[in-house]
């Protein structure tokens, strides 16, 4: 098997997993999120706007369909549903990495497909930043082309090549590369993790950088170290059980979501929360706390493969949690939610009180 179809045979073994195992890790921190109830609301449920705005982007809600699959011919389909109905209900997508088509342009339908569905939804490149440093700008910019996207995110994955047999142990250079593109490129560029979450200090220099948008990535969803361990035997067609240890014992490593969005809202920049989010009531938690968007994926990922009327039912009922949470909160647009009072409490709270150097955030 060559470089090319060992990457895209890659993209098909995590998909797999993602649908027939437990890789989801573990407490995102928003149960410790506790809303102020408002039990005399003075607006009509049926009534509230949902719509909100994003990097110069007007978009049916908050709800972005974060980055799942593609990069092999039995993915297309899963994207051609995802675009359909990011079209239909006007939210913002994400693809998966598409370093896969770079290297095999045969396979760039698998992601040009999202477009193709969706031709006026704000859609989201994507490529490692290991890839970014080792190829530069040529490899954003094909990236971008193939499916006329809105913007780039520059994937962080370190702790998955930690423990990949194949994966990059080298991250040096990578800031350089990252500057240098929000430097060059056209589109704005999205600096996004994969699960473990991203620090204030990290945001900072995210932002200093000129990234657009940080994506947290929190602790709480789906790891990739699980992820890895359950993938132990594809490598070398028996189980490695020295990968598989790897990846069960790091499958704890991570900022949850909840304090990963505390520390990066800081920033000052926009925010998009990702990472466990499961509800419309951890959409509504994570935009109170400051978040411009909440992206999920897992949930999304099973009824995409059910086809576009489980997909639009299960975005229903999403959409209508946010907003029974923003009725119930008195509030009547999304741009209003950070005004909505909120607790904080257990370990997300012993997490945010014992910030070294005493820097407390407050809510």
């Amino acid at each position: 098997m060559n470089r090319r179809e060992f990457t895209s045979s890659r993209k098909l073994d995590h998909l797999r997993i993602c649908l027939d195992e437990h890789i989801e890790s573990g407490s995102t921190g928003f149960d410790d999120i506790r809303l102020v109830h408002e039990a005399l609301p003075d607006c009509d449920m049926d009534r509230l706007e949902l719509k909100t705005r994003f990097l110069g982007h007007d978009l049916g809600s908050p709800l972005f369909i974060s980055a799942m699959t593609g990069g092999h011919p039995e993915t297309k389909d899963v994207n051609a549903v995802l675009g359909e109905i990011a079209g239909e209900f006007g939210l913002g997508i994400g693809v998966g990495s598409q370093r896969a088509a770079i290297e095999n342009p045969d396979l760039a339908d698998t992601f040009s497909i999202v477009r193709d569905k969706a031709p006026d939804t704000f859609i989201v490149g994507n490529l490692g930043i290991v890839q970014l440093r080792d190829h530069g700008i040529e490899w954003a910019e094909q990236a971008v082309e193939m499916i006329d996207a809105d913007a780039l995110a520059i994937h962080l994955n370190f702790l998955q090549e930690a423990i990949q047999p194949e994966g990059d142990h080298d991250a040096g250079g990578c800031f350089t590369a990252l500057r240098e593109l929000c430097r060059d490129l056209k589109v704005p560029v999205i600096v996004k993790e994969t699960g473990s979450g991203i620090s204030y200090e990290t945001g900072i220099r995210c932002f200093g950088a000129g990234a657009a948008c940080v994506d947290i990535g929190g602790y709480g969803g789906s790891s990739w170290a699980l992820i890895e361990s359950h993938r132990s035997g594809s490598v070398s067609g028996r189980e490695d059980l020295h990968l598989k240890g790897l990846g069960e014992r790091f499958g704890e490593w991570g900022l949850p979501t909840a304090v990963s969005l505390l520390e990066v809202v800081r920033c000052g920049g926009p925010v998009l929360a990702s990472g466990g989010i499961r509800s419309g009531i951890d959409i509504a938690k994570a935009m109170v706390m400051g978040a411009n968007l909440a992206g999920m994926a897992l949930p999304l990922l099973k009824p995409a493969c059910d086809g576009p009327d489980a997909l639009r039912e299960t975005i229903r009922t999403i959409h209508q949690e946010l907003r029974i949470s923003m009725f119930l909160t008195g509030k009547t647009r999304i741009s209003e939610l950070p005004q909505a009072r909120w607790y904080l409490t257990g370990k997300t709270r012993e997490m945010i009180d014992n910030l070294r150097g005493g820097d407390r955030i407050g809510h």
